[in-house]
């Protein structure tokens, strides 16, 4: 009797990504941008899957959630829920780009749309 293949070299793996976050499109607290940085506060606890313990590992150093999901060659979507988790399990910081930088003042803005004009 031949083992069961769980890889098929042209479709890939049988398990679909959804199935990895258990067909959720979303997890809980905030959305994550697709430039937002997430870094690792943690290590691993048991019971964790092999993608959030890629994502731990890429995650040492800063990375951003779309690095993570190319890193990871998942939907940007299952990444994001992938995050979450995590971060809700407290191994994971997660900074916004609104938080990083403050936003410039509509009136810079208006002098630089004024000045564009100008050209």
């Amino acid at each position: 009797m031949t083992e069961p293949r769980w890889m098929d070299e042209d479709a890939g793996p049988i398990v679909r990504p959804y199935a990895l976050i258990n067909g959720r499109t979303r997890s809980s607290g905030e959305g994550l941008d697709l430039i937002a940085t997430v870094t690792a506060t943690g290590v691993p606890v048991a019971g964790l899957g092999p993608e959030q313990e890629h994502i731990l590992r890429v995650a040492r150093s800063p990375i951003s959630v779309a690095d993570v999901a190319v890193e990871l060659d998942l939907a940007v979507g299952v990444v994001r829920v992938l995050i979450g988790d995590l971060r809700d399990q407290g191994l994971l910081s997660v900074s916004s780009p609104s938080s990083a930088a403050p936003r410039p003042s509509e009136r810079i803005l208006k002098e630089v749309i004024n000045g564009l004009r100008a050209l």
